[in-house]
Parts: C-alpha cells; structure tokens; sequence
C-alpha cells in the first residue's frame, strides 16, 4: 500500500508539472493533487495484492477469482482513483483564490469526503462486495480442512 501511494504520488506531481495538464494546474494547487495521487495509489496499493491472493489462493468455501473478474475488480478500482483524482483536480482549482496552505487542508477533506458517495453505491454491482473477505475474516485464517 505504501509502495502504491508513492507510485501514486509520482504519478500526480508529473501530472502537475511536466504533461499537457500542467497549465490546468496553478502552482499552489499543486498539493491538492499530491493528495488525491496519496489515495489512488493507497486504494491500488491494497487492492492489487488482495485480488492477486483471490487469483491464488483459494479454499474449498471460496474458490479462486476468475481473471476476468480481476480484471473487472482492478478496472473498477482504477476508475474510482480517477474519481479521486478528478476530485483533488477541482479542489486544486481554488489555489487561483486560496493560499497553499489552504487548498493543500481543503484537498485532504474534500478527498476524505469524496469517498462518502462511493461507499453508498451498491458494491455488488462491481463485483467488490467480498474482496475484502478473500484471505479471512476479522484476522482469523479460515481452514482449508472442510468440516
């Protein structure tokens, strides 16, 4: 995870400074997009191995992820990072009004925030619903020993 929010970070702080998207981003806004490159990397970063252990690992209760659904689980983690990044984008906006400082604190919320409207969408319909529960649940290793 934290390898990825470093990926992530590179990612967005290349974005501000050397592509096509440069002028798009004022240079105090440029905080603003380390902070949403910080969350595309750390939701890639702890998604990546987890569907990497579902392609795997498996047990008799949950039988091993398909590739086609691991890919379709990583492309919708990757379109909700550029859901992230979008989001820290907009807020880099207001370093045309606000200083630093400020976008940089308001970057944090409104990426913080910006999660609340996905967690009320209806993850089944992903494919994302158990992929958390792919190696145990709350800490306990499951048995590979059927009952």
């Amino acid at each position: 995870m934290t390898l990825g929010a470093f990926a992530g970070v590179h990612l967005t702080t290349h974005l501000a400074d050397h592509s096509f998207l440069s002028p798009a981003v004022p240079a105090d806004g440029r905080g603003a997009l380390v902070i949403g490159g910080i969350a595309v990397g750390g939701l890639a970063g702890l998604f990546l191995p987890l569907l990497v252990l579902g392609l795997f690992g498996g047990t008799a209760e949950k039988p091993r992820l398909r590739p086609t659904e691991a890919v379709r689980k990583m492309l919708t983690v990757l379109v909700i990072g550029v859901y992230l990044v979008l989001v820290s984008g907009l807020v880099a906006q207001l370093a045309r009004i606000f200083p630093e400082g400020l976008t940089v604190l308001l970057s944090v919320f409104a990426v913080g925030f910006g999660w609340i409207p996905l967690a009320l969408l209806p993850w089944q319909g992903f494919g994302l619903a158990d992929i958390s529960d792919r190696s145990g649940s709350r800490g306990e290793p499951k048995s590979h020993e059927p009952d």
